[in-house]
């Protein structure tokens, strides 16, 4: 049976070296992504930062670091902050529309992320 896994939001490759402020993913689709911390924090989509609707706001963390991250199933990746926040888990969807729209709209990212869908 065929596989119906989309390449563009199959990671292949995640790196985010110790001391940077830059999370790196390659996708099965070969494009490859880089996102400031911020970004990643400040899109957190978790409901202790978004809440309970409304769609996703960008949350101003400050400068935080990454310090680790870890894979939930075959969907998502979570991320734990050097301000303890731990609770946000990025499906592989959300984080491919993220990096587009990053890609399309660099520090000028709207405040509010247009068109996400499901998180």
């Amino acid at each position: 049976m065929p596989s119906t896994l989309d390449p563009r939001t199959v990671p292949t490759s995640v790196k985010a070296p110790h001391g940077a402020r830059i999370f790196e993913i390659t996708w099965a689709d070969r494009k490859s992504y880089k996102l400031p911390h911020r970004i990643l924090r400040g899109y957190c989509p978790c409901a202790g930062c978004q809440g309970h609707g409304s769609g996703i706001h960008f949350i101003d963390a400050g400068d935080p670091e990454l310090r680790n991250i870890a894979q939930v199933g075959n969907y998502a990746l979570e991320f734990g902050w050097g301000d303890a926040h731990t609770t946000g888990i990025y499906t592989f969807t959300y984080l491919r529309k993220l990096c587009d729209l990053y890609a399309q709209h660099g520090d000028a990212l709207p405040e509010k992320v247009p068109d996400l869908g499901e998180v």
